[in-house]
């Protein structure tokens, strides 16, 4: 199906995201309206260590509550970058890691009807620990290694509920088929 762009206007946006609306014609002639969010791409980094990972814990607001996930995060606003030096940033900033590997899994996008923002996927092994250096926002955040049973226990029973964490565990499961890891 082929959709045209009549007209776009941001109607919102801060440091964060942007939203705008889309006016927009289908292929048959008939009239719509997207809303878009638009925001940077965003690494997430699986921590591997003696078959299980380290998580990260923070308060999500939109939710409500706390949630366990892979650590991730965008640059902040105006810095750009490689997204193997998100990955390697983040994973400091958040757990005070550092990879002797850094191994790319794979690209998403974390919610396709609703925003372009994508998900570079990584993993990293060969860690060396250090102290976290967290942004303001991350400062209830806490961190703590999971065997690879209790993780799949946690995504089974819906302790873990973040999509891109789903999907970058797939992501790392089909990447070892094979692999006998």
């Amino acid at each position: 199906m082929s959709i045209k762009t009549l007209s776009s206007r941001v109607v919102y946006e801060n440091p964060w995201l942007s939203l705008r609306e889309d006016r927009i014609e289908r292929a048959d002639g008939s009239s719509g309206l997207y809303s878009v969010i638009d925001k940077p791409d965003f690494a997430l980094v699986i921590p591997l260590e003696d078959d299980g990972f380290h998580l990260v814990e923070q308060y999500r607001y939109p939710l409500g509550r706390r949630s366990w996930e892979f650590p991730s995060g965008a640059f902040p606003d105006g810095r750009s970058g490689a997204p193997e030096e998100l990955a390697v940033a983040e994973l400091a900033e958040e757990t005070g890691f550092t990879a002797g590997r850094l191994e790319r899994l794979g690209f998403l996008h974390s919610a396709n009807a609703m925003t372009g923002e994508g998900v570079h996927v990584f993993l990293a092994t060969d860690l060396t620990p250090g102290e976290p250096n967290r942004e303001e926002t991350e400062q209830d955040m806490r961190q703590q290694w999971f065997s690879r049973a209790d993780v799949e226990r946690m995504l089974r029973d819906g302790v873990i509920t973040d999509g891109p964490s789903l999907a970058a565990y797939l992501l790392f499961t089909l990447s070892r088929r094979g692999s006998g890891s």
